[in-house]
Formats: structure tokens, sequence, C-alpha cells
């Protein structure tokens, strides 16, 4: 039988976690495998208390994980992030999955995640502990804690870009996603949909680093693009189509912001 607690603080709620437990913020995650009878927990953990704000910090941003993609896109301290917002899922979605929960997002979803990837943010627990994004991807099936805000170091709007391609438009599950963060010297691609997590194109990323980006410029990038990911089928792709148009999209990306 599921059971739903309530605490009055995210600590609370964090200290009653168990590996049959899961955490309730937008819902629209749980609440789906609720409705499909996902026997993998039997407890819903909810807290009264939620951080949504999202300000400004003399290092960069800092975003409470309660915060929905409706947040992000009415606030003007996180505009770089407007065109991931806009396109995950449509005004309902919006409305209620949060920063935190995108996450945890399985494949297929979990753009938003891709695009944390990319710039580097670092997650807040309810301990107080802060780790990179990487790592807390890397391990998130294992966490056992309760995510409570992402920390994004200062960027600048020019040098951030994303690209979700959906068989649908605007709405439509991701086949793939790219997130990239191009500044000379410190190039970050992150892919959704290309493995299990939101994965780096780490040897792309080292051909990128001080290349011109024109179309001989990123050609050597482009060939070892998929060199670091993990493509997987399912009902939208297979492994293979992923992996072949996976240097169509990054060039797309790269040249014009993916507008073409």
């Amino acid at each position: 039988m599921l059971s739903v607690d309530t605490y009055q603080t995210v600590a609370e709620a964090a200290g009653a976690m168990t590996d049959r437990s899961r955490f309730l913020g937008g819902g629209t995650l749980i609440m789906r495998a609720v409705n499909y009878g996902d026997q993998s927990f039997d407890r819903i953990v909810r807290s009264r208390q939620l951080d949504r704000t999202i300000k400004a910090e003399s290092s960069g941003v800092r975003i409470g994980a309660a915060a929905t993609m409706t947040d992000i896109l009415a606030s003007r301290d996180v505009q770089f992030l407007h065109p991931v917002a806009r396109v995950i899922g449509g005004p309902a979605i919006r409305n209620m999955a949060t920063v935190g929960g995108n996450l945890f997002a399985p494949a297929p979803y979990g753009d938003f995640a891709a695009a944390l990837l990319a710039l580097d943010a670092r997650i807040v627990m309810s301990s107080g502990q802060a780790e990179p994004v990487e790592s807390f991807l890397a391990g998130r099936n294992h966490t056992r804690g309760v995510v409570v805000a992402v920390q994004i170091p200062a960027v600048n709007e020019a040098d951030f870009r994303f690209l979700k391609v959906s068989r649908v438009k605007p709405k439509g599950i991701s086949m793939l996603s790219i997130a990239a963060l191009l500044r000379r010297g410190d190039t970050r691609i992150a892919w959704g949909n290309m493995g299990q997590t939101p994965l780096r194109s780490k040897a792309a990323e080292r051909l990128l680093n001080n290349a011109p980006l024109d179309e001989a410029g990123i050609a050597p990038a482009l060939a070892v693009c998929a060199q670091d990911l993990q493509p997987f089928d399912d009902a939208l792709a297979t492994a293979w189509y992923r992996r072949e148009v996976a240097p169509v999209h990054l060039k797309r990306l790269l040249l014009d912001g993916g507008r073409r």
C-alpha cells in the first residue's frame, strides 16, 4: 500500500527517506509512476517548506530546487535558461515540473539537467553539502537525501546555447538535446537522451576549446562528438540513428545556435 508522509521541513523529510521512498516536488514524474503502478516505491515523502526562489549572487545564480519551469521563464536572472524551460512540455507541465525533479528524470526526459551539466552547476543537498552536477548525475540512483538548490556559476548569455531535437514540435519528447557553453578555452558540450543520464562530449570539448566556430574549425570535434556518449534504442530512435545524427545537430548548434 502506498503511503504519503508530510514533514514541516526539507531536512526532516530528507531524514525520513529510504530506498523505498520518493520525494514529491512537482509530481510530474512520481504521479505518472503511481498511475502506472510502479512497484519500486511504496512511500511518498513531502515537505511543507519548498524553495522556489531564484537569486542572483556575486558568483552566479542560485535556483531553489522547487522552482518550476514557469518560474524559470518568469525570472530575468536566468534568461539564458529560458530557451531550455520553454521547450519542456506544455504549459501544464511547465507549471509543475521542477528544477530538482528534472535532475532525476530518466531518459528520454531531463533536458534541463543536460543544460545544468553544460553550465557546470553544483547541486546543494539538504545536508548543506554541494557537489558537481556531473558526479551527482552519475550517482543519482543511489542518492538518499533531498536536493534543495542548484548553483550555477556566472555565465554570459551569449556563451550558452541549447537545442532540442524532437519529432513533435514544440513540446514533444526529445530524441536528443544538446547544451553548450562556448567560452574560449572552456568549452562544455552536454547531451540529453544520449545515455541514461546526461553526458558530456569531452573529446569534442578538447578540440573546440580554442577552435574557430566555423565549418573547418569545428570539423574535428564533430568527428568525435559521439565518442563519449552511450546512445540507446527506444520508441523514438535507435542508438545507431542517434549516433549518426549527433554531429549534424551539433553542427547546427555551433554554427547558428540551432536555428536552421
